[in-house]
């Protein structure tokens, strides 16, 4: 019997624990968020306009989480949504990537499929998606075909190319024939946020 008191009460100790672990974990992602969004804003408030390019996963990015003891693995969204009245999201994809048919190995999508999921999950978030951006353009069936589809689903399209002598040949890149060939990409809110499909 005394056993049984003793399990019971090891069992409330660590259960308490556990709770505490918890709050202290939600107390430090709400804090790094707020942090996070102070300094954004900060910095946008030096400049006309502030690009912030986000690599890795946006959202469900347990990798981040099991390398950072405590990191929320939806930190990086959370912190966007915080900003989402002042700011908008451009979408980057490497036409060779729809050409070639690559796949996300972990939901095993291929990347053309993983913009439009990305898409949804910002509109669905309340993100506003200002665009999808095509680099390395070339006409090709399966990329014009894709883009096409965006644009039946109101998603503006731009196209970018590849550069010959990138990037060692500055005065060519900085050119007409260089950056100047890419299309312009219209942003209206304060803050971009530049986001790409992938692993």
């Amino acid at each position: 019997m005394e056993n049984i008191k003793n399990k019971v009460s090891e069992l409330k100790q660590q259960a308490g624990d556990d709770v505490i672990k918890q709050t202290e974990a939600e107390t430090f992602t709400k804090r790094y968020i707020e942090l996070q969004k102070e300094a954004i804003l900060k910095r946008a408030s030096a400049f006309h306009k502030l690009y912030i390019e986000v690599g890795g996963k946006l959202f469900d990015d347990y990798h981040a989480s099991r390398v950072l003891p405590g990191f929320n693995p939806n930190n990086k969204i959370n912190i966007l949504l915080s900003l989402k009245e002042k700011s908008e999201v451009v979408i980057a994809i490497n036409s060779n990537d729809i050409k070639n048919r690559k796949i996300r190995n972990d939901l095993g999508i291929t990347y053309d499929v993983e913009v439009e999921r990305l898409i949804r999950t910002f509109l669905e978030m309340g993100l506003d998606v200002n665009s999808v951006v095509f680099s390395f353009y070339e006409p090709n069936v399966e990329v014009d075909k894709f883009m096409r589809k965006l644009k039946r689903m109101k998603i503006q399209t731009y196209k970018h190319y590849k550069i010959a002598g990138y990037p060692q040949d500055a005065s060519l890149i900085v050119s007409e024939n260089g950056l100047g060939k890419n299309e312009y990409i219209s942003t209206s809110k304060d803050i971009v946020i530049v986001t790409a499909p992938g692993p």
